[in-house]
């Protein structure tokens, strides 16, 4: 299953899809449709291409304008689809690098994140372009793909809510936010987390801190998913209320979405 949904790029990491998962009510998630990834800056000629191949028409962008200029994504000469994004800075600080300030352990890293995605339901840059997402869903029948830096965490909130929307059980949804610990080159993208982070903070990170940054645990999201839950009682409540997501959205998300 896991080899089935990895796309194997040289360039790119994570970039997984996250359809094909069964559904309340019946039916399941339209397979090549719905693509996640990490940020295509370094993304190789043959990466490219292979996207190309995907048919992807609208490409949703997590990040802040900061680090869109600090890390600008590669696109194929052959794209011509939308590339969707709303104004705003992030400080420069994607959740997995707001979270690595300091020579800290990895018990610290760990409290840091959940802190991080606690908040992150919230954090305006990310709202704005989660309302983007989620109209684009709705409105176009054609593969998309969502990213951020890491392609973990806010990517990884981001699915979640759409997963929750759309009907995925609970524990599918989890599967899918914790693939990425498995998914791809895991252990060069925590190398080169590692020196991401360390190029900025200094060395004295611990190894132990860096993983538990560079990896997804299921504390993490469920803060995230708790904060929601606290505030709106459930994921439509708060999709409605915050995100500007709509009963007719929604379910114009499932016409096009499930099968």
């Amino acid at each position: 299953m896991l080899a089935d949904r990895v796309l194997p790029l040289s360039g790119v990491h994570n970039f997984r899809d996250y359809g094909g998962y069964a559904v309340e009510g019946g039916g399941r998630l339209r397979d090549g449709i719905l693509w996640r990834s990490a940020h295509h800056a370094e993304a190789a000629d043959d990466d490219l291409t292979a996207i190309d191949g995907l048919g992807i028409e609208t490409i949703i962008d997590l990040r802040g304008d900061d680090e869109r200029e600090m890390h600008p994504c590669r696109r194929s000469e052959n794209f011509a689809g939308r590339v969707l994004f709303a104004g705003g800075a992030t400080a420069g600080l994607a959740p997995h690098l707001q979270a690595a300030v300091g020579a800290i352990d990895a018990a610290t890293a760990r409290a840091r994140m959940i802190d991080t995605y606690a908040g992150m339901p919230y954090r305006p840059a990310l709202v704005a372009t989660l309302r983007l997402y989620l109209a684009a869903l709705a409105e176009y029948d054609a593969p998309s793909l969502v990213h951020c830096v890491a392609g973990k965490d806010r990517t990884g909130f981001a699915v979640a809510i759409v997963h929750r929307l759309l009907g995925v059980h609970e524990d599918d949804l989890m599967h899918d936010y914790l693939l990425t610990n498995t998914a791809g080159k895991v252990e060069e993208r925590v190398a080169q987390g590692a020196a991401h982070i360390r190029a900025r903070y200094g060395s004295e990170i611990q190894d132990e801190a860096v993983r538990a940054i560079m990896s997804v645990n299921p504390v993490y999201l469920d803060a995230a998913l708790a904060t929601v839950r606290r505030d709106h009682g459930d994921i439509p409540g708060y999709a409605e209320a915050v995100l500007n997501f709509t009963p007719e959205m929604r379910e114009a998300m499932i016409d096009r979405l499930v099968v």
